[in-house]
């Protein structure tokens, strides 16, 4: 099983290439067209359950500029499965090439356990964490522009700026009472 290396292949002339990976593929497909119908370049979407990729399709894959792990806080096994895919990338692509994307952060069923979880983790790695709603057209459009924006910086295709540099504007903090119990 393979790691995945964020600089072990050429990049792709004004175009980027971006791995979705969620475990249950519920917003995955709709993010990955509305993605490729609203880029003003062109975006070449790979789509995966989990990591590691397979070994025998290794050759003919393009180097991936932004991976972004979606994460449905309704479910236990959907955060199980990114923390377990994680060991599967090369520490580079944590210098600004990796995005957390989570759904349903607004349902009142999710213990909010699991968010603080999910906000520790983008925290610990220095990686954005964006919220997504998935479940109506203009919620999937703005996730769909969030995204465009990191990947054009990720992909090299903004000129003044670098992955490392937004990486450090935008990547999740975790307030340093986060670990202490409330009292309300």
């Amino acid at each position: 099983m393979a790691v995945l290396k964020p600089f072990s292949k050429i990049p792709s002339l004004n175009a980027a290439n971006i791995l979705l990976v969620e475990s249950e593929e519920l917003f995955q497909q709709n993010l990955a067209n509305a993605l490729v119908e609203e880029a003003g370049f062109t975006v070449n979407v790979r789509l995966a359950k989990n990591l590691p990729l397979p070994v025998e399709n290794d050759e003919g894959r393009p180097r991936i500029d932004l991976v972004v792990f979606i994460i449905n806080l309704t479910s236990e096994l959907s955060f199980q499965s990114v923390e377990a895919s994680l060991k599967y990338l090369d520490s580079g692509y944590f210098l600004g090439k990796v995005c957390f994307m989570v759904t349903n952060a607004r349902n009142v069923s999710v213990p909010s356990t699991r968010l603080d979880a999910v906000r520790k983790l983008a925290a610990s790695l220095q990686c954005p964490l964006l919220c997504a709603e998935h479940q109506s057209p203009e919620g999937v459009a703005n996730a769909t522009k969030r995204l465009l924006t990191v990947l054009k910086v990720s992909a090299g295709l903004v000129p003044t700026a670098t992955a490392l540099y937004l990486s450090n504007l935008t990547r999740c903090t975790v307030p340093p009472d986060i670990d202490q119990p409330s009292f309300d």
